[in-house]
């Protein structure tokens, strides 16, 4: 039997290759909204991030997922992103 294909997405801070259930989804909606997409199928433009401290900081700090969805990321979906890491932001 053949072995099932793992889907693999590539890190928009660190430009690594995972599983893609081993990473965040963040999503810009239709509706001008920018959320954490959990289930992987919500309807928007999309943006995968390593589910690391290292990857979310530097999203952060060079306005990475700004770039990439095209729009403005709350400061709210880093705090969100880190406490589902169980980190704080220094």
């Amino acid at each position: 039997m053949k072995d099932k294909k793992i889907p693999l997405r590539k890190c928009v801070a660190t430009n690594e290759q995972h599983p893609k259930g081993e990473m965040f989804r963040i999503v810009h909606t239709a509706e001008g909204t920018v959320v954490i997409d959990p289930s992987g199928k919500i309807r928007g433009r999309g943006a995968y991030l390593s589910k690391s401290k290292a990857a979310v900081t530097m999203a952060m700090k060079k306005k990475i997922l700004d770039r990439h969805l095209e729009t403005q990321v709350p400061e709210e979906i880093y705090q969100q992103l880190l406490k589902i890491l169980g980190e704080n932001i220094e």
